[in-house]
C-alpha cells in the first residue's frame, strides 16, 4: 500500500508555531529509525502498539515496527494478546519518537497475506538484521521479540485514519492529519 495523502490538516499548536509539513513527517519516516537492541541513545527508537481488548481496555506493548512502502508494518503471533485483540477489533495506534517530532498513527491493522508483499516485508526486515522466511502466509525465523509469541508470525499493516506529529525541535508545533 502506498501512503495516502491527507484529506484534512489541523494545526494543534497553541503557541503560534506553524503546522508541521506532512512532507517532513514522511521524510522522517523514510529516513528510517533503528530499533536494534544495543544501539542505545539517540540512535535507537522504540515503537509502541496500542490495541483494544475485548472489554474495551487498552493494551500497549513495544514492538519492532517497520516503515515500508508508506505504512507501518509489524508482526505478532495469533495467540498473543495483541494478536487476539486485533482479531477482535483492528483499531490500533502505533507511536514512535523520531528526531524532530513524536508521532502517533491511529488506524486499522490489516493482515498482510500476499506472498509478494510478505517477501518484500521479510527483505526489509532482513536489511535491518532480522532474517525471517515466508511460509503459509506468515513469517518464520529462529527468533523474534518475546512479545511476538512463537511462530508463525502474522504481518499487519497499519492503515492510518489520523496521524499526529508533535514537534520536539524548533519551530516545534503540533499537527493532525486525517485520511
Amino acid at each position: 500500500m502506498l501512503m495516502r495523502e491527507p484529506v484534512a490538516e489541523r494545526n494543534l499548536d497553541g503557541y503560534g508555531a506553524p503546522p508541521i509539513p506532512w512532507k517532513q513527517v514522511l521524510e522522517g519516516l523514510d529516513d528510517g529509525f533503528s530499533q536494534v537492541p544495543g544501539s542505545g541513545g539517540p540512535g535507537r527508537y522504540t515503537c509502541w502498539l496500542t490495541t483494544v481488548c475485548p472489554d474495551g481496555r487498552p493494551h500497549v506493548m513495544p514492538l519492532g515496527a517497520l516503515w515500508w512502502e508508506g505504512a507501518f508494518h509489524f508482526t505478532t503471533g495469533p495467540g498473543t494478546r495483541k494478536g487476539r485483540n486485533l482479531a477482535h477489533d483492528p483499531r490500533c495506534a502505533v507511536t514512535v519518537a523520531l528526531k524532530e517530532f513524536d508521532l502517533v498513527v491511529e488506524g486499522r491493522a490489516e493482515r498482510v497475506t500476499g506472498d509478494d508483499r510478505l517477501h518484500g516485508i521479510a527483505a526489509a526486515y532482513a536489511a535491518q538484521g532480522w532474517e525471517p522466511s515466508v511460509r503459509d502466509g506468515a513469517l518464520y525465523a529462529e527468533y523474534s521479540a518475546p512479545s511476538a509469541g512463537p511462530p508463525p508470525w502474522y504481518v499487519y499493516e497499519v492503515v492510518p485514519d489520523k496521524v499526529f506529529a508533535l514537534g520536539t525541535a524548533a519551530p516545534y508545533g503540533a499537527t493532525r492529519w486525517n485520511f
